[in-house]
């Protein structure tokens, strides 16, 4: 603690400054050293320059209309936390996505649900249905009944998202007991930016045999995800993300059930 005895001397502005910088944890250690840095380190300006500097405006834009002024009421150190243990619904009627906070980083991540995506015959009843879903945070999941063409598509504008920032998507899913071809035909995964589609794909088994190899895994909330790709979000105000999924060969592919395509910051 005497090594820290300089840095009780500084306005506490500039401590506020040094707080608001420290990775998360640090900054709530550094409340234990003095009572001046419990107060600084729980205040309001520490916490708002860890919060995205749009973060009034996606509030805003929440399903629940009594949502953001029960979100607005908390203190800026209660609003991190709240939004990084309960993803934010926005969006309206049932095309929905979820916005949340990495609790060590306080880097965004986001979560297209399936009515937020292209997804090919999603429109035309026979091949695909809507339905409600209790375990899905957006309530309503794209169920395939039978397909030819399997295709599923989703974007995200890069200014959502944290700069400076590696990020991974993830294709969540379920299969069904009827699914069909997914043990046996593999899909092609890829992750671009807008205008620059030469990012290679990478080929996935949905439903790999047992024992082999995967970057398939089950959430836990229920669903299974499957890793799409990475990239590195430096496009600043400018352009969009692309998670694309694509059949590789004509079959009958039937059985899925999709919630969406979730971005999270690599840690």
């Amino acid at each position: 603690m005497e090594d820290m005895d300089w840095l009780t001397q500084l306005p506490e502005e500039c401590i506020s400054r040094i707080l608001a910088l420290t990775p998360v944890k640090d900054g709530c250690r550094a409340a234990a050293v003095s009572r001046t840095f419990r107060s600084i380190a729980t205040s309001d300006a520490v916490w708002e320059a860890r919060l995205p500097s749009d973060i009034k405006d996606v509030i805003s834009q929440s399903s629940s209309p009594s949502l953001p002024e029960f979100l607005n009421s908390l203190s800026r150190k209660d609003l991190y936390f709240h939004l990084s243990d309960h993803p934010l619904l926005i969006g309206t009627g049932n095309t929905f996505q979820s916005f949340g906070l990495e609790k060590e980083s306080g880097k965004v991540r986001y979560m297209r649900g399936a009515k937020d995506l292209k997804i090919v015959w999603s429109d035309t009843p026979q091949y695909w249905r809507w339905e409600h879903d209790p375990q899905s945070r957006f309530g309503v999941v794209a169920r395939l009944d039978h397909v030819w063409w399997l295709e599923i598509e989703g974007r995200i504008e890069a200014r959502k998202l944290s700069l400076k920032t590696n990020y991974a998507a993830h294709f969540v899913f379920k299969l069904t007991e009827e699914a069909q071809v997914f043990e046996r035909k593999p899909v092609k995964l890829r992750v671009y930016s807008e205008g620059d589609d030469t990012q290679e794909a990478k080929q996935v088994l949905l439903e790999p045999p047992e024992g082999a190899p995967t970057q398939i895994r089950e959430r836990q909330d229920g669903w299974i995800e499957v890793h799409m790709g990475e990239f590195y979000n430096d496009l600043g105000d400018d352009g969009s993300i692309i998670f694309n999924l694509q059949q590789l060969a004509r079959s009958p592919y039937q059985g899925l059930i999709v919630e969406g395509i979730e971005i999270r910051p690599v840690n």
